[in-house]
């Protein structure tokens, strides 16, 4: 079999490339379904972009390589495709846009383009063996065991990162690259949660309170919750992608209370309430019984010095917590890291040393924030190679 473009994963950048790469287009993938991530995302109704979508709001070596991309297929032109499939969507915070009903709508839509742009899409299909002989690649299939041979000019590194294993993840996109020359920038897991060896958080375990964490520079104002392992939440799972095993993650637990004065007027009109009691107002109350073991909450608030005061709101205002870890890639949104962008062109995606080679999506070395940042560069990415590989025909 011939074909002009193979296309190795049918997630959400394969798919949005098939869909522009035009006829004689096959996308292949070895799960049963394909956008297994889009139908799990954003609690099965999938936080599809952003409206905030800004190129500082992505992570990778080179901070201008994904700027292109985003520039030339922005937010705008995928929310434009969903209201053409009349998709219901509405904005939650931060500009976090979800469907209304559930993520499959995307996953259709995705499926209904690359139809219409005469591509083919092969299920339970794996990859045995590649081979390019300098103007085409020869890819050996197995589709429900029976061995395809399948001839492209065109390749695209489609298959994501190592986040979420039990969704098939693998590392195969780097290991391709790599055997193609490709360097690697380190991968690690990213928007993940942030764990404790000593479980210490357990007794909180379900406890959320809006937050600022911040870690190596760089701070996120969310809720955080605590969990039996450690530390989640919006705000955590942020700075997961800024911290590295080692460093403090430090946190305001009030971050638009001023707790010194508020202390302190407490101190004349409510004096004979407890310390904890008062604490409760503005913060959690099982998180203020588990702080009063480490700081000094004791008595009533008319006892309070200004000393006392000050260390208090100190120790709530820059609460420094040194994570064991995080909980891997079993549970990270996105990988950070990937393959490194020194050697691909950043408006068509293709590599500038082998002909034909094109890679997109999580693959790559570029990782957006927490909120739909990561599908909009599948989707901006999977765009260009797709133009660039009609453009190319």
């Amino acid at each position: 079999m011939q074909v002009n473009t193979l296309i190795l994963g049918a997630g959400a950048a394969g798919m949005m490339c098939a869909a522009q790469a035009g006829p004689s287009t096959l996308v292949i993938d070895h799960a049963k379904a394909p956008g297994e991530k889009i139908r799990i995302s954003g609690g099965g109704r999938c936080n599809f972009t952003n409206m905030h979508t800004d190129p500082a709001r992505f992570l990778g070596a080179n901070p201008h390589f994904h700027k292109s991309a985003l520039k030339r297929y922005t937010q705008w032109d995928f929310l434009d495709l969903v209201d053409r499939y009349k998709i219901a969507w509405h904005e939650k915070t931060l500009g976090q846009l979800f469907c209304d009903d559930k993520a499959t709508q995307i996953i259709e839509m995705l499926r209904a383009e690359l139809t219409k742009a005469g591509a083919e899409l092969w299920l339970k299909t794996s990859l045995v063996d590649l081979d390019h002989d300098g103007t085409h690649y020869k890819a050996s299939l197995d589709r429900d065991g029976t061995r395809h041979t399948v001839t492209a000019r065109n390749l695209v590194l489609a298959t994501g990162g190592k986040s979420i294993p039990k969704m098939g993840a693998t590392g195969l996109a780097y290991d391709i690259a790599k055997r193609f020359g490709h360097r690697l920038t380190e991968t690690r897991p990213a928007l993940v949660p942030l764990t404790f060896t000593d479980q210490r958080f357990a007794p909180l375990s379900g406890v959320a309170t809006p937050v600022v964490a911040q870690a190596n520079g760089t701070a996120f104002e969310e809720a955080m919750l605590f969990t039996h392992r450690g530390l989640s939440g919006p705000a955590v799972l942020q700075i997961s992608s800024y911290w590295t095993e080692g460093d403090p993650v430090t946190v305001n637990l009030l971050p638009h209370t001023d707790l010194a004065q508020t202390l302190k007027t407490a101190r004349t009109t409510h004096g004979k309430r407890n310390v904890t009691t008062a604490l409760g107002d503005v913060l959690p109350e099982r998180l203020v019984s588990f702080l009063a073991d480490d700081l000094p909450l004791d008595g009533n608030v008319a006892d309070l010095s200004d000393k006392r005061i000050d260390d208090i709101t100190t120790r709530l205002k820059h609460w420094s917590l040194t994570p064991s870890g995080s909980e891997g890639y079993r549970t990270a949104e996105v990988t950070l890291g990937g393959i490194s962008t020194d050697r691909i062109d950043s408006k068509t995606m293709m590599s500038r040393d082998v002909p034909g080679l094109y890679m997109i999506g999580e693959a790559v070395d570029v990782t957006g924030w927490l909120g739909g940042y990561n599908f909009q560069w599948a989707w901006s990415s999977g765009v260009a190679a797709g133009q660039a590989i009609v453009a190319s025909s």
